[in-house]
């Protein structure tokens, strides 16, 4: 696929050989702004002044900076970024200017402290630093994938000896080696992290790549690192996840250039939400390498079989609260697996299987057992199938689920998308039976998956078997599936042979990475 962030990398390097640093742009001589502002001291969001992008086109064409920028100055905004790049963004240095005395003036006019001006761009070089601060800039993006560690160093030392922050955007393994070179050389006071959801190779988005990167980057700068949690964010519920993944702040883009007036809505989102439960067992799931698909056994009502799921190597393990259900499982039942499971995991010093309770209801009598069972720690995590609209309805949204889609045709993938704006990081679908809500043996159209799969990293479930996991492990490289019947020999109890066999086929199966490369 195209890597526009190579394109704009070309393109730049011919404008400045062209043009100079300033791009054709009027900056003066010596910086008439005031001292930089620091970024981002305190738990905030950074709104973004932002006209256009290479995924989406034009944004706000007409956007005008200095109008924005008081809104943006009066919504809360901790820092204000603002798109420099001429091309794909079609913004300039003179939006960064007149967004720096707009939001200076606002703080004179209403008493208020100055707010922070990022210039968001794709630089190369101190010479690009100096130019940003003439310009009024108080920190700048580094992309450490565009750039050596020794450029982003000798880029992040620039920023300090003006007093001004490197805001250092990492992604992979390699832009962390980066990040710590740099940080040998520049005083944690001039640096701030961010981590984009969104990747410039193929535009995907994944929440939960900036949730992976958090402990790592602290691991490196310290636990009072400022981390910044990029791109993806559209509503108030996806800034509260943001909000509660333990992120200093949040960049906001599309979401605030297309509507100014609504953006106080989403810093108060993001501001004032906690850690919740839900974050944290997000943090954990995407913070484990893995080189296999994850895997689900659902349907399980016993003790031995769920015993032997965990013992071969199953990441989850799930219970099904439906009346109707030939596999229902009963509270009793699971709490003493929880137990033994649990207690099995400490002896032998592994991580235990996560604990799922499957629910077609959030109201009914097993929708509230099974959300009071993550609540006490029982369980770990709901399976809302079918039933998420009712259960954001509840006051239990802060505890760990996730929704199931059941897919048939086109018209079904609009539940995914409406579920990802609204901050769910992953989405486990299904195949569409009738009225049932799963467990049908089914499998989902290949060609459907595929769509899933474009959208969003996979959870599969329906008709996977030991005969057919290699194939669709290596056609579709889903990062969960997700096994009930396949593996039984009567509907709520497992073959011993099935359940041998699909893991043996696992580790036939192409290599999968939880981190793009």
């Amino acid at each position: 696929m195209h890597d526009i962030l190579q394109a704009i990398t070309d393109r730049r390097r011919a404008d400045i050989a062209a043009l100079g640093c300033t791009l054709g742009a009027t900056v003066p001589e010596r910086r008439t702004r005031a001292a930089p502002v620091p970024f981002i001291t305190q738990k905030g969001v950074v709104l973004e002044i932002k006209r256009a992008s290479p995924s989406k086109g034009d944004i706000a064409p007409h956007l005008d900076a200095t109008q924005t920028a008081r809104q943006y100055a009066a919504a809360g905004a901790a820092a204000i970024s603002v798109l420099t790049e001429r091309h794909w963004f079609k913004g300039s240095l003179d939006d960064l200017q007149v967004a720096a005395r707009a939001v200076d003036e606002y703080a004179r006019q209403n008493g208020t402290p100055r707010v922070a001006i990022l210039r968001k761009d794709f630089l190369l070089s101190p010479d690009e630093i100096d130019v940003a601060y003439r310009a009024g800039a108080d920190a700048v993006l580094l992309i450490a994938r565009m750039l050596s560690a020794d450029e982003l160093t000798a880029m992040a030392q620039a920023c300090a000896q003006r007093g001004m922050t490197a805001f250092i955007e990492v992604r992979h393994a390699d832009d962390l080696q980066k990040l710590a070179a740099a940080a040998q050389k520049v005083p944690p006071a001039h640096i701030v992290c961010g981590v984009n959801a969104r990747d410039l190779q193929d535009f995907s988005i994944d929440l939960l790549t900036p949730a992976r990167m958090l402990s790592r980057i602290k691991a490196i700068l310290g636990p009072d690192a400022r981390c910044i949690f990029e791109s993806g964010i559209r509503t108030p519920e996806a800034a509260r996840f943001a909000g509660s993944l333990g992120f200093s702040g949040m960049l906001l883009g599309e979401a605030a250039a297309r509507n100014p007036a609504d953006a106080r809505a989403l810093v108060s989102a993001f501001v004032d939400t906690p850690p919740t439960q839900n974050a944290a067992q997000w943090r954990e799931f995407a913070e484990k390498p893995r080189e296999k698909p994850s895997v689900k056994i659902c349907g399980l009502t016993n003790l031995p079989d769920a015993r032997m799921a965990a013992a071969l190597g199953a990441d989850f393990l799930g219970f099904i609260f439906w009346a109707n259900s030939p596999r229902r499982a009963d509270e009793a039942t699971v709490r003493h697996i929880s137990s033994e499971i649990r207690a099995q995991a400490r002896q032998s010093g592994t991580p235990a299987p996560k604990l799922v309770g499957v629910i077609v209801d959030a109201d009914s009598d097993d929708g509230k057992t099974v959300r009071r069972l993550v609540r006490e720690g029982v369980l770990d995590f709901i399976q809302l199938h079918g039933c998420a609209d009712a259960f954001f309805a509840t006051p239990d949204t802060d505890l760990a689920h996730y929704a199931v889609v059941n897919v048939s045709d086109e018209t079904d993938l609009a539940h995914i998308d409406a579920l990802r704006l609204r901050g769910e990081p992953r989405i486990l679908i299904d195949a569409k039976a009738g009225l049932l809500p799963g467990g049908t043996g089914k499998r989902i159209a290949d060609a459907l998956v595929e769509k899933v799969a474009r959208k969003t990293r996979l959870w599969l479930a329906g008709g996977i078997t030991p005969e057919n996991v290699r194939v669709v492990c290596d056609t579709f490289r889903p990062e969960l599936i997700d096994v009930a019947s396949g593996t039984e020999s009567t509907p709520g109890k497992k073959d011993a042979a099935k359940l041998e066999k699909l893991f043996a086929e696992l580790k036939k199966s192409n290599r999968f990475s939880a981190e793009k490369t």
